[in-house]
């Protein structure tokens, strides 16, 4: 006879399970750097009692660089660049057609930007040299490009002697740096410089500013991009791909001013490849983009490039662009390895108490034997940044990624990309 089993009871889990609520939406996290302010941008300075000079390095401690972030010059770089960056507030580069809209002097400086690159082309890589760091011959070309720059400098009417040999040194050191053949935004930056004295010396005025980026600073880019891909100029101070880019800053702080308020290209567009193809040629942010992937030996910017994946999912230009700000001020401006080889003289000077080379006793950049070094301090310890560093402070010495992409070329592998998260 079966076994009686009483009636199984449902266990009432009405007062067990969690009451259901509508997901709430997080609040963003709040950036703790605040939006760094525009200063007014001063008007040009009466020059005519100036004593012209070469400029020099004057930030050789972590006491010079404070001086350095408290000064007038601080004030007055930050107010060039974003002044530079408010002016392309979206407007393509397709806004300015062609030269002749252009101001004489702006002519003048796009005629230099391209006989130094007809400069690059008659000085041709050593191919026998089989490396990925840089090629020698990019020394030629900057003997070549200096001893053109007094004939440049005449075009845009400058005859002083003494004039020329303080501007000439911002623009000759904008194409990188002669010792360890590298390049970076300190390079770029010294470009901006050159453009900043030619403010203070009245041959651009605020009305240039929207070309200087549109034509003059564009120019410029694809003058870096030949000589990179020409003489494998490495990365200054690399930190690899936790970077935003191995060599430029700027096309992204003008670039996200550019799309600011853009009625269709999003930040995440930076990922169809069809939006950088059509419109990379118009918006700076796009271009380099584009030409960062061309230049990866590995496809993704997840892989090759982590901080802009993780800066297109920004809900807006808006963001994106206020964060240029706070990166140009904390990781240009801001950082001794950068500012250490920035250059002083009478256009943009030194405040009273930096030091001088003379008094740390370390020659001119350029008067460095190769393998040579800045005596410079970090964190309170002085030691010498040189081209072999692998110190934080210093980055690390990598080979150029573009020298990567063209021997993948040159052994027949085309466009072909190897699948490695690294270069």
């Amino acid at each position: 006879m079966a076994t009686q089993h009483p009636p199984t009871t449902i266990p009432n889990l009405k007062n067990r399970l969690p009451k259901l609520e509508p997901r709430r939406k997080r609040p963003s996290p709040s950036n703790p750097l605040p939006l760094p302010e525009t200063p007014s941008l001063p008007s040009p300075p009466d020059t005519s009692s100036y004593s012209f000079q070469v400029p020099t390095r004057r930030i050789l401690s972590v006491r010079d660089h404070e001086l350095f972030l408290s000064s007038p010059t601080y004030n007055l770089v930050v107010a060039f660049v974003f002044g530079l960056s408010d002016a392309v507030t979206d407007t393509p580069i397709s806004d300015i057609k062609n030269n002749d809209e252009c101001s004489p002097a702006v002519q003048s400086i796009l005629s230099i930007l391209d006989e130094a690159e007809a400069l690059v082309e008659a000085t041709p890589p050593d191919d026998s040299i089989e490396s990925r760091f840089g090629n020698k011959i990019f020394r030629t070309f900057l003997d070549k490009a200096k001893a053109a720059s007094p004939a440049w400098h005449q075009q845009l009417g400058l005859t002083s002697q003494e004039v020329v040999a303080e501007v000439e040194t911002y623009l000759n050191h904008s194409f990188g740096n002669r010792t360890r053949i590298d390049y970076g935004s300190g390079h770029e930056l010294n470009f901006i410089i050159w453009l900043l004295c030619l403010y203070q010396l009245q041959i651009l005025n605020k009305s240039d500013f929207k070309a200087l980026v549109l034509k003059v600073f564009v120019r410029y880019l694809g003058l870096m991009r030949t000589i990179q891909s020409t003489y494998y100029l490495e990365p200054a101070g690399s930190h690899g791909v936790w970077g935003l880019d191995d060599y430029q800053f700027l096309p992204f702080l003008f670039g996200a001013s550019q799309l600011l308020h853009h009625p269709f290209i999003t930040p995440l567009a930076i990922h169809q490849e069809l939006t950088l193809e059509e419109f990379g040629h118009d918006y700076m942010y796009l271009g380099q983009v584009s030409f960062v992937n061309s230049t990866k030996t590995v496809k993704g910017l997840r892989w090759h490039s982590p901080m802009l994946d993780d800066i297109s999912s920004a809900k807006s230009w808006n963001k994106i662009e206020g964060g240029m700000r706070r990166m140009f001020v904390a990781e240009v401006l801001r950082k001794l390895p950068v500012m250490q080889h920035f250059l002083f003289g009478s256009l943009v000077p030194a405040v009273e108490g930096m030091s001088t080379e003379s008094e740390v006793g370390v020659a001119n950049e350029e008067e460095e034997g190769e393998g040579g070094g800045v005596v410079v301090e970090h964190d309170g310890v002085k030691h010498v940044h040189n081209a072999s560093s692998w110190g934080d402070c210093c980055g690390i010495k990598v080979p150029s990624a573009i020298a990567a992409a063209q021997a993948l070329k040159k052994n027949g592998a085309g466009e072909s990309l190897r699948r490695i998260p690294f270069d």
